[in-house]
């Protein structure tokens, strides 16, 4: 289960085939996962669009990827400049994604409220 949470994918920036489509989407919307951020790509952009899912990625490849390897999970990552770590927020709209320790709505101008 999501439980609201962002799944972080680090796909290696591979442009080779898409690491999401819309089934694996559709899963992460009926286990209540609010986002995902995948440094690779995605397919099936259009259907996911529709989701409520939030998603950012890369780019979109029409193949999809060979499941070799079910990856890790709870362990920091980092690509575009930015490590995220297990237990930080991510917060993402149409220009970018952004990465707190912290709930955003804990923060006010002046520093922690």
């Amino acid at each position: 289960p999501g439980h609201g949470r962002v799944l972080v994918v680090d796909a290696g920036a591979s442009m080779r085939c898409a690491m999401l489509g819309d089934m694996i989407a559709e899963l992460g919307v009926r286990n209540g996962w609010a986002g995902i951020v995948m440094y690779g790509c995605i397919r099936d952009s259009a259907a996911i669009a529709h989701m409520n899912l939030g998603v950012k990625a890369l780019n979109t490849h029409p193949v999809k990827s060979h499941k070799k390897d079910a990856g890790s999970r709870d362990v920091p990552v980092a690509f575009g400049g930015v490590s995220i770590r297990p237990g930080q927020y991510v917060y993402a709209d149409e220009d970018g994604i952004l990465v707190s320790d912290m709930p955003l709505d804990q923060v006010s101008a002046s520093g922690v409220s």
